[in-house]
This record gives structure tokens, sequence and C-alpha cells, in this order.
């Protein structure tokens, strides 16, 4: 397996992005002029991380990537001491980021992490319960002070009460004290974020090794269907949707719901109308905090909340309503999927020949099925609701810099580093109290101009899926369960990059994440309006999936993704809805084009390119 070096990569500079790099922070360069660093580059794997990252990364978006550079390896690493793993490295390449774990190469020092790792570890496992609740009473409290936060706007002059109350502190001050407060609140969201994932993780890792010793044979779909049919909270938008849906039918009003593509005039069309008024009610009602779901992974500014468009919503709802008059169930099939884990996990212990090995066995089964729930619950809190409501104070600052000639549009402040944030904000807040123009005026609108042009550039551009050189085995328990980057992958996709023209390939080959096998039409969608243009029946083709995209897997009969694994988005709900999934394909989105004729084996990961 050949791939390209990081640094040959990155020296192919896009024409017209020249300094692209002053973007980004400085530890993200692939670097030339640091022997020793340029040298433990080139002798490291690295890998798109096209699992969070589809488009290329904006300056101030990078705010997630450094909290998640942080904390997962901080847990990892200084917290926990997960015995194989220290944490994750990171580097930008026109925009894209790409990763890679950092091993513990020393086998004695593994040893001498065990201990700390069983300690640690060991006292969050036999609390889980009780920890999460707590973790869950954090995130609602920090979420609570992100809501309360106000960015305020400069006046004039100041309120008489300042001098009257004595206050001695401006509103320039709170300006910048609440946009520091702003940016620290979500990197202890951040913090929170990884307390428990890593061993969520592990447990389902740990089960996975123990099952695949006893049974070296298992396919890893089995081991996963083991862990499934378990409620969690992610899936609780979208069951606000069927509600919705069903209520509609119910009160009669599902005709003027359905009528319309756009919110606004559903709403119109309902107001005053016989129950027109109480459906509303129950439609504001599951906004709040359930419609704080991102339409992508957010991660991104772009990815704009339910709450944000309610077309969003309004399209799960319908496709909803129009199940129900066919008479179809649109409740996922947890029976079914519980009954089939039943007898998947039944069948392989009664393969176990020992009480010990069994007793194990049932020991990490009852692990890993407590804290799955974490696995996808977090989501919520943290990417979907605390996100959503982050990027809109946000844009709270932008109109202030907005308001003072630093930048064109609101939109605009996303093309700016965090840091840089701050000194325009100062610059704005010394000529405010100054009475003299904000230098900012004249430097930064031209700046954002290029950096617009760059973003563009950065488009166009093809990230190669790996760079580097690869192991002669992938032994990282998370890359492999959540990225889904094997030495299978890894040969799968240096074989598409080898071909010329994209499409002479008939064949693509990804992780086996759902089994079954079903032939149909290819969807392309990268956002969550295309999902809107979904027909009933089609194959989902994606880079990746979110949790906002729950009402498409009631139309589609099969998922392809560019990346992931077997504990991915797509690959968890693929399995709950019982459809094949083939995911971490690498290519996908760039050799499938809509209206192709595929066949999807789940069971061995094949995709097949029939017409």
């Amino acid at each position: 397996m050949k791939f390209p070096v990081p640094h040959d990569v990155k020296g192919k500079t896009i024409p017209g992005t020249e300094g692209w790099e002053r973007m980004y922070p400085y530890q993200y360069q692939f670097v030339t002029d640091d022997a020793e660093r340029n040298q433990y580059e080139k002798e490291t794997f690295w890998f798109y991380d096209g699992l969070h990252y589809p488009e290329p990364l904006y300056p101030f978006d990078t705010i997630w990537d450094e909290a998640w550079y942080l904390a997962l390896s901080q847990f990892n690493n200084r917290i926990f001491q997960v015995p194989p793993v220290r944490g994750v490295d990171h580097r930008i390449i026109n925009g894209y980021v790409y990763i890679s774990p950092v091993p513990v190469k020393n086998p004695d020092e593994i040893g001498q992490r065990v201990p700390n790792f069983m300690e640690r570890a060991g006292y969050y496992y036999k609390n889980w319960d009780e920890l999460e609740a707590k973790w869950k009473t954090k995130m609602e409290g920090t979420i609570a002070e992100l809501e309360a936060l106000q960015i305020p706007r400069l006046p004039e002059v100041e309120d008489l009460k300042v001098v009257t109350d004595g206050v001695g502190e401006s509103t320039a001050y709170h300006l910048l004290k609440n946009y520091d407060d702003l940016i620290n609140l979500g990197i202890r969201c951040w913090q929170y974020h990884f307390e428990f994932l890593n061993l969520g993780y592990a447990a389902y890792v740990f089960f996975m090794d123990f099952t695949q010793k006893l049974f070296p044979s298992i396919p890893l779909q089995r081991v996963t269907q083991m862990i499934s049919g378990i409620d969690v909270i992610m899936y609780k938008s979208d069951d606000e949707l069927k509600a919705l849906a069903k209520k509609a039918v119910a009160l009669e009003v599902d005709d003027v719901v359905t009528a319309h593509r756009e919110w606004a005039d559903v709403k119109a069309a309902l107001a005053g109308r016989r129950h027109g008024d109480e459906w509303l009610a129950a439609f504001e009602k599951a906004r709040y905090p359930w419609f704080n779901i991102s339409s992508g992974t957010g991660w991104f500014h772009t990815d704009r909340s339910w709450n944000d468009n309610l077309n969003l919503p309004l399209d799960g709802i319908q496709t909803y309503i129009n199940k129900l008059r066919d008479g179809q169930e649109i409740d996922r099939p947890m029976e079914a999927v519980r009954a089939e884990r039943d007898r998947v996990t039944a069948e392989y212990r009664d393969l176990i020949d020992n009480d010990e090995d069994r007793k194990q066995f049932d020991e990490l089964l009852g692990c890993a099925r407590t804290v799955f729930p974490y696995v996808e619950n977090h989501l919520f809190y943290v990417e979907h609701w605390f996100h959503s409501v982050f990027w809109n104070k946000m844009r709270e600052v932008a109109a202030i810099m907005q308001e003072h000639g630093l930048i064109a549009e609101i939109e605009d402040i996303w093309l700016l580093r965090r840091d840089e944030i701050k000194q325009a904000l100062w610059d704005i807040v010394t000529a405010w109290a100054t009475g003299v123009t904000p230098r900012g005026t004249k430097t930064w609108p031209a700046e954002i101009e290029w950096r617009k042009g760059v973003m563009q550039k950065f488009r166009e551009f093809a990230p190669p899926p790996a760079i580097g050189i690869a192991p002669e085995v992938i032994q990282e328990p998370f890359t492999i369960v959540l990225w889904g980057v094997t030495n299978s992958s890894l040969s799968a996709w240096a074989s598409v990059q080898e071909v010329a023209d994209p499409d002479s390939i008939t064949e693509l080959k990804g992780f086996p994440a759902s089994p079954g096998m079903v032939e149909g039409t290819a969807r392309v969608c990268r956002s969550a309006e295309e999902i809107r243009d979904l027909k009933e029946g089609e194959i989902l083709v994606a880079p990746t999936t979110s949790p906002s995209w729950a009402p498409a897997f009631a139309k589609i009969r099969a998922c392809i993704t560019d990346v992931g694994g077997v504990m991915s988005h797509a690959a968890i709900v693929c399995r709950e809805y019982g459809m094949p999934a083939v995911v971490g394909t690498g290519h996908s989105t760039r050799v499938i084009k809509t209206g192709m004729t595929l066949r999807v084996d789940g069971s061995s990961g094949l995709v097949t390119i029939v017409q």
C-alpha cells in the first residue's frame, strides 16, 4: 500500500492560495524547517478525518478540532492512561484535517499503564449510572450558561446607572469578557464530551477483543449486533417527528401539513383551523430542546439546526405522514432487532465451553450494553444542542463586528480564527472608547475576500484518504471501530486512488457495517437540504451521516458512506432499522453518481455499480 508523502501533498500549493497556512493554528502545519518534526511526520501514517469534516474547515470552526485534540488525548493519556494508545495528533492540508493515533510503542510501558487504567476506568465503569447522571447535570448547566450569556452592543453613551450604581465597568469590558466566556464554555463542553466517550468505546472494544479471541472467525457485525436494540436520547428528535405525524393524522390536519413545502405556509394554513392550533402547540412544545439538532454533524457553522430552518423537521413529518397513510409502520423495528440480538448472543454464548469464559463474556457484554447509550447520547447534548446555540451566539458577535465595519456580512466571521476575532474586538472597543475608526475596517475586508477565494479552491481539492507510511498492521481500536480504518480498507482506498478515471470503477470495498443485500438506485447527498430530494427505496450515498438525517432512514433501502466504522452513526442506525450498510469506502461520493443502479452487500462490504 502506497500513499503520498505528507509534505509532497502539502507542498503542491493550489495556485491562488499561497499563504493559506495563516488561516489555521501554526501547530497544524506539516513542516520542512524542523528536521526532527519533519522526520516524525514522514514516518507517521495520517488519514483524512472525513467522518467529522466532509468539507474543508473554516478558520473559526477549527475550535472544535482543537477542543477534541486536547480532550480525547488528555483523557486517553493523562487521566485514564489507556494502555496501548496516547492520543491523536492532528494536521491540516488545504483546509482538510488529517489525524494519526499516537501508540504506546514500548510493551513495558503498556504494562505499567494497566494498573492506573484499571483503577481509574474501573471506578467509572462501577459507578457509571451515578457519574453519567452527574455528567448530564453538568452539561445541562453549561448549556444554560450559554443560553443566558449576553453579547452586549456598544452604546453611544453608557447608561447613567453605571455612574449612580458605582459599577466601575464598561460595556466594552463585558463584551470582551463575554466573548472569552463564550469560547471557554465551548472548550469546557468538549472537556465533558470526552469524560465518558473513550471509556464507552473501550468497553465495546474490550468485548469485541474478547469475543474475537473466543471465536476468531466471528464477523464484526455479529459482535455489534449483540449490543443493538438499545434506546438512546439521540433518537428522541426523530421520535418527536413521528409523534407529530401521528398527531396530525389523529387530528385530521395531515392534509394541511403535507400541502406545503415551506413551514411558514403550513403554519399560516393551520392557524385558526379546527385542531390546527392544537397541533401547532404540540409542534412548539417539541422544539425545545429536541429541535436543537443540527442539519449536519454540528461541527460546522453551516450546520444550522432544525430550529433555524423549520422546513427540515417539516420534511421529516411529511415523510412519516405519507407512510402512515399508506399503512406502513414508522417506528423503528425494535422488537425484531432485539430478538435477533438475543438470538445471536445466545448462539455464540452456547458455544463457550467453560464457565470462566462464559462469566467474562456476560460481564463484558453487560458493561458494553450499559455504557453504549452514552456513545450516542452525548451527541445530542454537545454537537447538536450546545453547538446550535453556540453558533448563533457567535453570530451576535459577528453583528457587532459588522456594525463597526470590520466585516461586510455576518457569515464573514467564520473566516477568522478565534484569536483574530479577539484582536478585532479589542480594536473595536478601544476605537469606541477613544472615538476613532477601528484599524480593522481597512485590514480585514480585503483579507476576508481573499480567504473566501481560498476556501472555494479548497472545496475543489480532492483530499487523499490517507498519506504517509501505512503500518503493517492497524491495531489501534478506536481507529478501527469509529473511522473504519483497517489494513483492508487501506488496500481498497489505495487501489481506487491509483485509478485515473473514476468512471471506470465498478466496485468499491468498505466496512461491512450492517448485514443484508439489496439493489437500488443511488442518491448522493452531501447535506440535509439534499436529503429532502431522497425518493422512497433509493440507496443513500454520503460522505457521512448525522442524527438529523434520521427521517431519511425510513425511506432508503441501504446506506453507503465514505468514512466510518462499525460504531459510526450510519452503521448504528442501519442496524437498528435492519438494513444493509457499507461504511468507510473512502471514495463512494466521488465514484458513484445519483441515478446509478447499485448492489449493496452489507455482509461483505462490497458495493457493485450494476449500471
